[in-house]
């Protein structure tokens, strides 16, 4: 209600930046909690938000607790860093050891400057003067950059300076980064203090670890021991402060569940809150929700018991608001019909109250996945997979697995309906693992093409066999036509005998290709008729007639006219007839050139209802383009005057030219003149004929053009149905067939690695990846050639406020409610 209020003047921002301090708190203990490997115990009940005194005392414990881990962890830091410095220089001091071997007692005394009473300036030697003023710089450099060092000392030093290295064995840590690497020890021995200067420079700028160099081996050892004491010191220092932060950080995190899930909570509220209206003058809340109507009783209740319960001295209190906007959709769903809603919404929300076509693709969605994907062996596999996860649904490690798992977890029911259908359209094929099942045995009879089992009149009239035929022939064909060959159709599915066959891929194309044809435009007239039930309850009868009859006519006269020739063409031409009888294909052409009355049809009369359908056909088209816009015009412009009544019509939305013009001046028996007059005013100038007409015409066009290009797109049944068998035949001819023909002597041992990449191969390719792409294909024919038949989904979806929506896991703490 309160849109055009900024962010920061709304009532409880206070609270919410509150809300967003504790989750900066609580992110803060679950990064340490994680990073000192504490498990984070996750409760199973979901905490309520708690009241305003409670998240106080939360605010000033979390405040003391973050302050307390915060000067700990520094404290710790702090130590650790020491003692790596102090590893280094022990090693430092190890290393330079071995660089200046000088003996105490050869090491001579130097004076800066003698007295020249003593000593002649021309006796003192040069090597004492240099010797005078030798200082050294020693510590540690990383590993990768000792080469370019060296070049910056010997270029800035002019070669007044003498650079030793050694690599040390072990890998340290960095005391400023933490990170692992290889380090150089190096001890540099200058002249001057001017050199010196430089040399330290140089030292900083390549973030060398520079540690005091000692003069003579009493002091390096008094320094070594002093160390080995200090590091044996920080040690222990350091094993105490990690168990006492170990021990703060278990405390925390046996209550820092709750806490996270509790300051989401309560954030997502006052996030609610603020969208409210604040009523100065009543000092109360107004808001304004969607709410479906079955759930307003339960709302009411939820008001009263919040009251009760917060100790209100008014009680909330709940009004109806009559409004023009159009409400979002709520489809309620259960964990079985939730996966077919979801494949639909990716398509597009349903408008409000629109036919729901999830409702119908529970059905059709596997059935035509299982027309591509039909195989008894794989789909008894799915199947098994699918019923695995739907037995274990209730486990939460399923829902919370990998992205891959918990997308099959998601969409288990599907899986478990494709696989059951697959079964069956296998059984239909007659297709396991592309083999064939010898279930009631076949109906064709070898035995009778044999010429010693008919009479000599039949002997004349067909063509038969005999010994010599069968030995000399490399391809017998059995014919239906003889007495006692065909026995009658198997009882279920495809004759197992065709597997044998050499036309077996003719004969199932034909079959499979006719029945891709069939389906689909059963589907997409379906589609068609949906559409109708929509017009019905927005009360659109016009569109009945002027949209939906003409493209279910359409449709009907030209492949409603097809699936009937393929029908009549199987019941009528038996094995006998089957050379006389003619090919739809060209039927179906002849049908749109008008031939000549000289070729044979399927029937008497043919010509005349193809030219009837023809003429309903030519008929419907203008009225799909014209119809409905002219209609409009004249509702628009003079219904008045033909007396037409609109009463009981409920506007929904008015966001189109078609309500518009459905808007008009409002029903007489409402008694609002000066509305009705507004009402007409706005009409005239929003109505636009030639929009209307526009829009007509395009969906006119995708129509009819559509019904050609989406009954083709239906031979994908066909097309994937046929590469599924093929590809499952040569994955059997590669691997099985090898592996049962080897000698039994090895056959054993050749046949375990066999069937296991059969298997291994079947579950990749056959499974997953032909799965997959039936899958899609199925997703695009409901989508494109079924739901643009009937369906807009232009609509909202409903997401109503609830805690559930809310992420319970501690890597989303700082995501906003």
């Amino acid at each position: 209600l309160n849109q055009n209020v900024s962010s920061f003047q709304r009532k409880f921002v206070g609270e919410v930046k509150r809300c967003e301090e504790l989750e900066r708190i609580l992110v803060y203990l679950v990064q340490e909690i994680t990073r000192a490997n504490i498990p984070l115990p996750e409760g199973e009940v979901s905490p309520p938000a708690p009241p305003p005194k409670q998240v106080l005392e939360m605010q000033e414990q979390l405040q003391k607790l973050e302050v307390e881990l915060r000067e700990v962890t520094k404290n710790k830091e702090k130590l650790r860093k020491n003692l790596l410095e102090l590893i280094e220089y022990t090693h430092m001091l190890r290393v330079t050891k071995t660089f200046v071997k000088r003996n105490v007692e050869f090491e001579p005394t130097y004076e800066e400057f003698p007295s020249l009473e003593n000593d002649s300036l021309l006796d003192y030697s040069s090597m004492q003067r240099l010797g005078a003023k030798l200082g050294f710089v020693s510590g540690l450099i990383h590993q990768g950059k000792v080469d370019a060092f060296e070049k910056m000392l010997w270029r800035v030093c002019k070669g007044y300076t003498i650079v030793t290295y050694a690599e040390l064995d072990e890998s340290l840590e960095d005391p400023e980064t933490g990170e692992v690497i290889k380090w150089y020890v190096f001890l540099i021995s200058f002249w001057g203090e001017q050199i010196g200067h430089k040399v330290k420079k140089i030292c900083d700028c390549y973030h060398c670890h520079i540690y005091p160099y000692p003069n003579t081996v009493e002091e390096r050892k008094e320094i070594q021991e002093g160390l080995n004491t200090r590091i044996q010191d920080l040690y222990t220092v350091l094993h105490k402060t990690e168990d006492y932060l170990r021990q703060v950080l278990c405390k925390a995190a046996e209550s820092v569940y709750s806490r996270v899930i509790q300051v989401k909570k309560m954030k997502a509220i006052y996030h609610m809150l603020n969208m409210c209206s604040f009523d100065v003058t009543n000092k109360c809340l107004i808001a304004e929700v969607w709410c479906p109507e079955a759930d307003l009783r339960d709302l009411r209740r939820a008001l009263e018991e919040g009251s009760r319960e917060s100790g209100a001295t008014i009680l909330s209190f709940m009004n109806t608001i009559p409004t023009k906007e159009t409400p979002p959709t709520l489809i309620r769903t259960n964990r079985f019909t939730e996966g077919f809603q979801n494949i639909v919404d990716a398509y597009g929300v349903g408008s409000y109250r629109e036919v729901n076509p999830a409702l119908f693709t529970i059905i059709t969605f596997p059935f035509l996945f299982a027309v591509m994907f039909g195989d008894l062996g794989h789909g008894f596999v799915m199947f098994l997979f699918a019923l695995l996860l739907v037995i274990n649904e209730n486990r939460p490690g399923l829902n919370q697995s990998q992205e891959i798992l918990r997308m099959f977890f998601n969409g288990r029911y599907i899986l478990l309906l494709m696989g059951l259908f697959s079964v069956y359209t296998g059984l239909i094929y007659n297709d396991c693992f592309s083999k064939s099942l010898n279930i009631f045995g076949s109906r064709w009879n070898v035995s009778a093409m044999y010429s010693s089992s008919h009479t000599q009149q039949e002997h004349q009239k067909l063509v038969l066999w005999n010994d010599s035929i069968v030995r000399h022939s490399r391809v017998l064909q059995l014919d239906p036509a003889i007495p006692g060959v065909f026995r009658g159709p198997y009882p279920f599915g495809i004759d197992p005998i065709w597997n044998l066959a050499t036309n077996r891929l003719t004969f199932l194309n034909s079959f499979k290709m006719k029945m891709s044809v069939i389906l689909g435009i059963i589907h997409m007239t379906f589609g068609v008729t949906l559409g109708i039930f929509n017009h019905l309850h927005f009360r659109k009868k016009f569109n009945i007639f002027l949209v939906s009859i003409p493209e279910l006519l359409f449709m009907l006269c030209i492949f409603g006219y097809l699936i009937f020739m393929i029908v009549y063409k199987w019941l009528v031409f038996s094995a006998e007839k089957s050379r006389e009888a003619p090919s739809i294909l060209i039927e179906f052409i002849n049908m749109f050139i008008f031939p000549a009355s000289g070729t044979s049809g399927l029937y008497p009369g043919q010509e005349h209802v193809q030219k009837v359908l023809l003429v309903v056909t030519a008929l419907s088209v203008p009225v799909l383009f014209l119809g409905k816009p002219l209609f409009l015009l004249w509702l628009h412009n003079g219904r008045s005057c033909f007396g037409v009544s609109r009463s009981g019509y409920t506007l929904i939305r008015k966001d189109s030219e078609e309500e518009v013009s459905l808007l008009g001046n409002q029903d007489i028996e409402e008694g609002n003149n000066q509305m009705e007059d507004g009402c007409r005013e706005m009409t005239c100038e929003e109505f636009n004929f030639g929009e209307i007409l526009m829009t007509q015409v395009i969906h006119s066009i995708e129509y009819c053009l559509g019904c050609i290009s989406n009954t083709a797109s239906y031979l994908r049944l066909w097309a994937l149905s046929l590469a599924h068998a093929q590809l499952s035949d040569v994955l059997w001819a590669m691997l099985m067939r090898v592996g049962l023909r080897v000698d039994t002597t090895y056959g054993v041992l050749l046949l375990l690695p066999v069937i296991a990449l059969f298997a291994v191969l079947t579950i990749f390719i056959l499974l997953i990846m032909e799965g997959l792409s039936a899958f899609l294909h199925a997703i695009r024919l409901h989508w494109v050639e079924f739901q643009n038949k009937f369906y807009v989904g232009a609509g909202t979806k409903f997401v109503p406020f609830s805690f559930s929506l809310l992420s319970s896991k501690f890597s989303d703490g700082d995501n906003v409610a």
